[in-house]
């Protein structure tokens, strides 16, 4: 009788990666620590004619003081990271009080220049939210005012790579003619200054490519590298069936899905705490990983239930577009761009992972035992464990 161990050898390898991918990505995802996604500032400058300046940053002030910036995915990655934790959880007097030496050190390095001249910069109000759900970035409104000449013909900005990425946008107001208008955003990163805004006329729009080129990649970069839980409930509908036609459904399903509530929620049609979506989007995630354990094939309801968590999934991708700030004039071609982007980053998970598993071993009879279970259970795990991180305060 032929000895059967040369043949179970790849076999029981590929056995051995899966547990230690398994096991390396249960360690990744239940840290000591919660994580927040790095989020860029958005940063408001209004000009007034009278001569009155107004720049109203929102960022976090508990990333801002420990240092966490864009160089991290998450603020899990960061060397700050218990102390940034422990920031997160104080009321909002408290974080006041830790901000207050830092005035200083954050008005001397952001610059606002008019006609290339620094404008000086004074910090006049500082709104801190309390701490309410601590899952998500809390974010404050920092307030600088000044006076400038009105005779300036020009503003530009710079935040620097140590707080973060930012986009920023200019307001004219013209209070007596009762006018006023916004420039598009510049999205700022790898510690570049803004292009000047002329104040000198009205703005004029960016291009329709530049829309979308902005929107695009921000929806891929959204997926990835920075969004996990979505990334792994794609790998879970991957799992279940690796062939082309029951995929595609399954992804077109969870597309249409997310597209509804991306806009019906980005015109505020709907609406749904993060406190409510956040634990039920990573609850989906083990769901999924679950069925694959227990279903042998793809039936019908299986379509059904991925509609239903895209429409979960469509507003946690809501909550994170209405961070970015959407062009007032180009509102749906901004909207369909992101979308775009978003599957674009869900096709490349699904070619990577046919690539790494699909093309070689969907085939295989030992498949489902070795590979599909093993990884569906893994990410059951995760899925669990971010609903209880999610939900306990």
């Amino acid at each position: 009788m032929a000895n059967p161990l040369p043949h179970l050898l790849p076999a029981m390898r590929f056995m051995a990666i899966i547990r230690t991918l398994c096991l390396l990505a249960l360690v990744l995802a239940t840290p000591g620590v919660h994580a927040d996604i790095v989020k860029p500032a958005l940063v408001e400058i209004s000009v007034n004619t009278n001569g009155s300046y107004r720049v109203e940053v929102r960022a976090s002030i508990e990333a801002l003081l420990t240092g966490i910036n864009a160089r991290y995915r998450d603020t899990r990655d960061a060397p700050t990271a218990v102390a940034y934790d422990e920031l997160r959880v104080l009321q909002a007097g408290e974080l006041m009080s830790a901000f207050e030496p830092f005035k200083t050190a954050f008005t001397g390095t952001i610059r606002l220049a008019f006609d290339g001249q620094p404008a000086p910069l004074t910090v006049t109000r500082v709104e801190i939210p309390e701490p309410g759900y601590t899952k998500i970035p809390r974010i404050s409104v920092i307030t600088l005012e000044g006076q400038v000449d009105r005779s300036v013909e020009s503003v530009a900005w710079y935040y620097p790579a140590r707080f973060g990425d930012n986009a920023v946008r200019v307001r004219q107001i013209d209070e007596h003619n009762e006018k006023w208008h916004w420039s598009d955003w510049q999205w700022l990163r790898k510690d570049q200054p803004s292009e000047p805004f002329s104040l000198t006329e009205v703005f004029t729009r960016q291009p329709v490519t530049a829309v979308i080129a902005t929107y695009l990649v921000a929806g891929f970069e959204h997926i990835l590298p920075k969004g996990l839980d979505h990334i792994l409930f794609i790998l879970g509908i991957f799992l279940l069936s690796t062939h082309l036609r029951p995929l595609l459904w399954q992804v077109t399903m969870f597309t249409v899905a997310h597209t509804i509530t991306l806009g019906l929620s980005m015109n505020g049609v709907i609406t749904l705490p993060a406190n409510i979506v956040e634990p039920l989007i990573a609850l989906s995630i083990a769901y999924i990983g679950f069925e694959n354990i227990h279903a042998k094939t793809l039936h019908t309801s299986r379509l059904l239930l991925v509609f239903g968590f895209g429409l979960l999934h469509g507003m946690g991708f809501a909550s994170v577009l209405a961070d970015f700030g959407m062009p007032d004039d180009a509102f749906i071609t901004a909207l369909i761009s992101f979308n775009v982007g978003v599957e674009l980053g869900q096709l490349a998970v699904i070619s990577l992972a046919f690539i790494a598993i699909g093309l070689w071993f969907a085939r295989k009879p030992w498949y489902r035992k070795v590979i599909m279970v093993p990884a569906s259970a893994a990410i059951t795990l995760i899925g669990l464990y971010w609903t209880w991180d999610r939900i306990v305060i």
